[in-house]
């Protein structure tokens, strides 16, 4: 059974980079350009580990992992950040994400992060 990855950024080209990436790896992936989305496929799919941009328009980072966490307590989130706001990585942290990583990424050790983080959840 493959791992499940939830990519969430409203960027298209970051989306389809990672997917792409990822679905080399192994895995299956989901996307969601935005919060309303991203919670449906966490209802639907149960995703092994998300990874979460911070700045998306509407619902934000730190509101879709609240309620990603309301839904599984023990969702595995990588949050991904353009900007140096500690505030933010910091209340991520709070609320359970398990690391971060700043735009823009190497995507070497996104996918090192990836396979780490999902080794441990599984």
């Amino acid at each position: 059974m493959k791992e499940k990855i939830l990519i969430v950024d409203d960027q298209f080209g970051i989306r389809i980079l990672l997917n792409e990436v990822l679905q080399k790896e192994g895995y299956q992936t989901f996307q969601a350009a935005n919060g309303v989305q991203a919670l449906e496929i966490v209802d639907k799919h149960t995703p092994d580990l998300v990874l979460l941009d911070m700045k998306i328009p509407g619902m934000d980072g730190i509101e879709i992992l609240k309620r990603m966490k309301q839904k599984i307590e023990d969702i595995r989130v990588i949050i991904m950040t353009a900007y140096g706001e500690l505030d933010m990585i910091q209340e991520a942290k709070q609320l359970g994400a398990i690391t971060h990583f700043a735009k823009p990424f190497d995507i070497d050790e996104i996918r090192q992060a990836v396979k780490q983080y999902v080794k441990e959840s599984v």
